[in-house]
């Protein structure tokens, strides 16, 4: 029997809402992005993004209505966790008033295990795809708040995670917007390093990398802008604009690296079925390519998500709601939530 699922986005930026079929995948999806509203402030601003979700899901809903019966749900996801505390209790609030109304069960969807999930929505559906085929897997998830090496084991209670490596202090996202603050690029910096680095040369400079051992199970980027600003401060204006292009391409190559190595020593130490990419940083394609050189190296299979299911989006959560709500719903706001916990 076919089975539907609706999935709430709320954890940072992002108003976004979808719905899951099983047998299908994802039958509908719609994201609000709040881009345009907070890049005149270098970053996001809580305030202006919770008063976005509230003013969003109301669109996002009114909208969905016209071309889904939403009495045919058999449950809601909402994330819960982690993110940006009032922007989650957006999210939250428009759910518990759709279970209210609709008369359905209602779980809490931990935002990380819905990234992790992502590389699998394009598969998960087809009568042929099998859990005990790709796990333990091995995943990277990379993105403006979080980069996280992890092992993912699958039994018949749920998904249980191990975190292998995190990082110590800036997300890898994080150091890619940064840098691209230091270089003169607007917010969302990192795709206009990405943009510009293709016309670079990543061997023109170099760039420190932390915790290159492979007993060193951390990532560290706060050191790697430090380095970018000094670098930067040695040279005058109008030799940086000449020379853009291949430090764009240097910076990412020693972000790239770094993540990288990491995966590579895991790969080497252990037996992993399978391997994933996600985050919003796994839309970058440096990353993505390295990833495939060594998934083929190691003779493994690699998993990524869409481009478009990179970022913050409903889809994974309506995808995991899907999984969990088998489990007795439960849901509750935790913003420092982490990705082994529900």
């Amino acid at each position: 029997m076919l089975m539907r699922y609706l999935g709430l986005e709320s954890s940072c930026d992002e108003s976004a809402i979808a719905i899951w079929e099983t047998g299908k995948g994802i039958v509908y999806e719609q994201v609000l992005s709040q881009v345009d509203s907070h890049s005149p402030y270098g970053g996001v601003m809580p305030s202006i993004a919770i008063r976005e979700h509230l003013v969003g899901f109301q669109i996002l809903l009114e909208k969905i209505q016209l071309s889904v019966d939403l009495k045919r749900l058999d449950g809601i996801g909402v994330t819960h966790g982690p993110g940006l505390m009032g922007c989650l209790g957006v999210g939250l609030a428009y759910a518990q008033s759709l279970q209210l109304i609709l008369r359905k069960p209602l779980m809490g969807i931990n935002h990380l295990q819905g990234h992790a999930l992502s590389p699998f929505m394009a598969h998960a559906y087809a009568p042929s795809f099998s859990w005990e085929q790709i796990c333990p897997h091995l995943g990277l998830l990379v993105s403006g708040g979080n980069t996280l090496l992890f092992k993912m084991t699958h039994k018949e209670a749920g998904f249980t995670f191990e975190v292998l490596a995190q990082t110590q202090d800036d997300a890898a996202g994080e150091a890619l917007d940064k840098g691209a603050r230091l270089l003169g690029f607007s917010y969302p910096g990192g795709p206009l390093i990405e943009q510009a680095a293709k016309q670079g040369d990543a061997k023109a400079f170099q760039f420190p990398e932390a915790f290159k051992k492979c007993d060193e199970w951390q990532f560290s980027f706060s050191g790697l802008k430090t380095s970018l600003r000094y670098f930067l401060d040695k040279h005058p204006k109008t030799w940086i604009e000449h020379h853009k292009s291949s430090i764009c391409a240097a910076y990412e190559e020693a972000i790239v690296n770094a993540l990288t190595r990491k995966v590579s020593c895991a790969l080497q130490q252990t037996h992993y079925q399978s391997l994933g990419l996600s985050g919003g940083v796994a839309n970058n394609e440096r990353l993505r390519h390295a990833c495939q050189r060594i998934a083929q190296h190691y003779g493994v299979p690699l998993f990524l998500p869409e481009k478009s299911h990179c970022g913050d989006n409903a889809s994974m959560i309506a995808f995991l709601t899907s999984l969990k709500l088998e489990k007795i719903p439960t849901f509750h706001l935790n913003p420092n939530l982490k990705i082994n916990e529900d």
